[in-house]
């Protein structure tokens, strides 16, 4: 691809952050300032939804307060059915997938449309998690973690071709690839819904996971559970759906998504 090729293609292209959020008044205001901040000087095509998943504090209003955000209320709560909601009212042709408590580093819209321009079979585009409210050691932790799960995505993803590795609250897919494996599957509320994405995206196309497209994010349910019990409900949930496709924590995982926000 010539540089005038990748130009027009990257420019083309429209991106949708989509961002559910159930009882997220601390966290909110900080995520979509740093999305706008991302696009103050930005020539790019990006719509900001925020899905207000049935909140009972003030999340509706302080979204709200940004012009530029579409805002949809999803009364049913689960984490799927918000991104769902938000993703059937999304025009672009990238869907991304962004939590409340995250906070957009410097670059991230600008390497998304990048990969997706250099990569035309790329269906699906994740990072890691770097956690600003936990210390460096605690992070130290979690980086092994995505060291062995990235092990786990090269096998399963390239020689298996079972599934690749999508980190919920930082991911890209592309919308006719969502649209051809059916969209969300909001029998999951919470656990493993972005393997189960993951697994079926699979037959779409290419799936890339890279250091090179971090997102910052709160460590509150880390913190909570302690990164030894999180790290083991993620992996169990990771197998199980890429095995038996159905989570391993399903009637714990409504209660656990409310319960940390």
């Amino acid at each position: 691809m010539t540089q005038v090729q990748t130009k027009y293609f990257t420019c083309s292209m429209k991106l949708s952050i989509i961002i559910p959020a159930f009882n997220e008044e601390l966290y909110l205001k900080n995520c979509l300032n740093s999305v706008f901040a991302e696009l103050k000087d930005s020539n790019k095509e990006v719509e900001v939804i925020v899905v207000n998943n049935a909140s009972t504090d003030s999340t509706r209003e302080i979204a709200l307060t940004f012009p530029k955000v579409i805002l949809v209320d999803e009364k049913e709560k689960g984490l799927t059915k918000a991104r769902k909601a938000g993703y059937l009212i999304s025009t672009g042709d990238l869907i991304a997938n962004v939590d409340a408590d995250n906070v957009l580093p410097t670059g991230w819209i600008e390497k998304v449309f990048a990969e997706f321009a250099k990569h035309k079979k790329l269906v699906g585009l994740s990072g890691p998690y770097v956690f600003y409210d936990m210390s460096k050691f605690d992070n130290l932790q979690v980086r092994l973690f995505y060291y062995l799960g990235y092990i786990a995505y090269l096998f399963n993803h390239f020689i298996f071709r079972k599934g690749g590795m999508l980190q919920g609250g930082n991911f890209v897919v592309k919308r006719t690839a969502l649209e051809e494996i059916g969209g969300y599957d909001t029998n999951i509320l919470f656990y493993g819904e972005d393997a189960d994405i993951a697994r079926r995206l699979q037959k779409t196309g290419y799936m890339k996971f890279t250091f090179g497209l971090p997102m910052l994010s709160s460590g509150r349910r880390l913190t909570n559970e302690g990164i030894l019990i999180a790290g083991y409900k993620y992996a169990a949930n990771y197998f199980s759906i890429l095995f038996f496709k159905k989570p391993y924590a399903k009637n714990a995982s409504h209660a656990e998504y409310i319960n940390f926000r």
